[in-house]
């Protein structure tokens, strides 16, 4: 999947709006842009660990629940490798706050492991927005 077609899926979602800032996109529910519920990164202006100056190498990063988060990610003790494609990994940064990041997804995992996650965090973003 390219990142057009997955920022598509996103603003097909209800209620969404995005903010596009040096070439990264957020994805907000409603007006109110202080927290995404996702972010589609293009460069390595927020950190170098997925390496993302590659060309054609972009990092979708989603906002989960901590059991989502811990369901993935039992146990912390290897060190993933976050420039590795089309694998669901804790965000370099924000994983202490239960955000997952993938680089590059093919439709296969899109569709199958993805999906699920942008559910969970768009669902959750619109109950956040409702107050």
């Amino acid at each position: 999947m390219d990142e057009t077609a997955i920022s598509q899926y996103l603003t097909a979602l209800a209620g969404v709006e995005t903010v596009e800032k040096d070439g990264d996109i957020y994805y907000f529910v409603g007006s109110d842009h202080t927290f995404p519920f996702a972010t589609l990164v293009t460069g390595d202006r927020h950190d170098t660990v997925s390496h993302l100056d590659r060309p054609g190498v972009y990092r979708l990063n989603v906002g989960v629940s901590k059991a989502t988060f811990q369901s993935l990610f039992p146990t912390s003790d290897v060190e993933p490798d976050y420039a590795a494609l089309d694998r669901i990994l804790p965000h370099p940064v924000y994983g202490k706050m239960y955000w997952v990041c993938v680089l590059n997804p093919t439709e296969a995992t899109f569709e199958a492991t993805v999906k699920p996650l942008l559910t969970e965090a768009h669902a959750t973003a619109v109950k956040k927005a409702k107050g």
